[in-house]
């Protein structure tokens, strides 16, 4: 059996599920390599993990302008022409994509080859690569029941998104006097969360909330916050990046945030949480998200325009009002999780590429 080719790259949450896929399939034996571009998070974590990264070079294609949107779609043709030579040379037994614009030459290439593909799709509506080639699937791995409808009949599993093991061994937590507050927009941060925050700070101390707040920032924030929060002498901690996050997931009742990647922990978890999602995020896939979460019963969702510090305070004091509901929430969370994604998905690149 040849090699099993991992495309997709760009954003860390691209990449880390491709990787705990690799690595499954690394561990029984095959070999993988992966293709993505300099610039990309792939760059850095696919080395460190060990594995071979092809480089394309190329540019996105969606919210740009006329004359970007040209060189891109040049080097989209540019790029594809490449990796066919490549797979001509060294054809993969199967093409692994999370999407993203990086994984356009290569599932290119595996189509225009005939190589077997398998995409991973987390969100619920399909991003703008996954959903133009969807006809040419030989399996689609779904996070969310409702997105097996944008592929072919019988090509659609729910699989999940892979999530560190230390998520799903997250026990129930014990209800306390004091309400643990998760307030996170992912690694860089979110200046719409951040801003809330802020804004809710005196809001709780002057109604005496018993809240204990544990706040990721991101760096481009965090020295100008930081001072403000120490002066708000509120119970609770901010930095700009928590390197443990099962840790953090564990010591909260809520968590607050946005509504990419994060979902997928949130579920393996089974918290409750209030999700604002990014509102420039592609085709909407992070409304599209939090509003499957909403409607599972599982959080609450507001737009990005209407979260303000006032409606943070808001929200959290009705939740702590009643803890059924942050139960329940966590309860319906837990439900939409689904354990086994990256030995799942080595599963059927094996089956499929064999």
């Amino acid at each position: 059996m040849g090699p099993f080719c991992m495309a997709g790259g760009g954003t860390g949450g691209h990449v880390i599920p491709a990787l705990a896929v690799a690595r499954e399939l690394r561990n029984r034996g095959y070999e993988v390599y992966f293709v993505g571009t300099q610039r990309g998070a792939e760059s850095r974590l696919v080395p460190a993990d060990g594995f071979p990264l092809e480089l394309v070079q190329l540019g996105g294609l969606m919210n740009v302008g006329v004359m970007t949107k040209v060189s891109s779609l040049w080097g989209l043709m540019r790029s594809t022409w490449i990796q066919f030579r490549r797979f001509s040379a060294r054809r993969p037994s199967a093409v692994f994509s999370m999407g993203g614009y990086v994984a356009g030459p290569p599932v290119l290439a595996a189509v225009l080859h005939g190589i077997p593909l398998v995409v991973m799709e987390p969100n619920a509506v399909p991003g703008f690569t996954n959903r133009h080639i969807a006809r040419w699937v030989k399996r689609a791995l779904v996070s969310f029941s409702e997105t097996q409808r944008y592929f072919p009949p019988g090509r659609a599993e729910l699989t999940g998104r892979p999530v560190r093991d230390e998520f799903f061994a997250i026990p129930p937590k014990p209800k306390a006097a004091t309400l643990t507050v998760l307030i996170t927009g992912g690694s860089q941060g979110s200046r719409t969360l951040n801003l809330a925050a802020r804004d809710s700070w005196a809001r709780f101390k002057a109604a005496g909330t018993a809240v204990r707040l544990v706040h990721q920032t991101g760096a481009l924030m965090f020295e100008e916050l930081k001072p403000e929060w120490d002066r708000a002498g509120l119970e609770g901690e901010m930095s700009a990046f928590i390197s443990d996050m099962p840790a953090a997931f564990a010591q909260a009742d809520l968590i607050i945030c946005r509504s990419g990647g994060t979902v997928s922990e949130i579920a393996a978890a089974g918290k409750p949480s209030v999700m604002i999602p990014f509102p420039f995020a592609a085709d909407q896939h992070q409304l599209r998200n939090a509003e499957a979460f909403e409607r599972a019963g599982a959080s609450r969702m507001f737009l990005d325009k209407d979260w303000n510090g006032e409606r943070m305070f808001q929200v959290v004091t009705e939740l702590m009002a009643d803890r059924g509901q942050l139960a329940a929430m966590g309860e319906a969370a837990r439900k939409l999780a689904r354990p086994g994604a990256a030995a799942r998905a080595a599963d059927v690149l094996v089956e499929v590429g064999g």
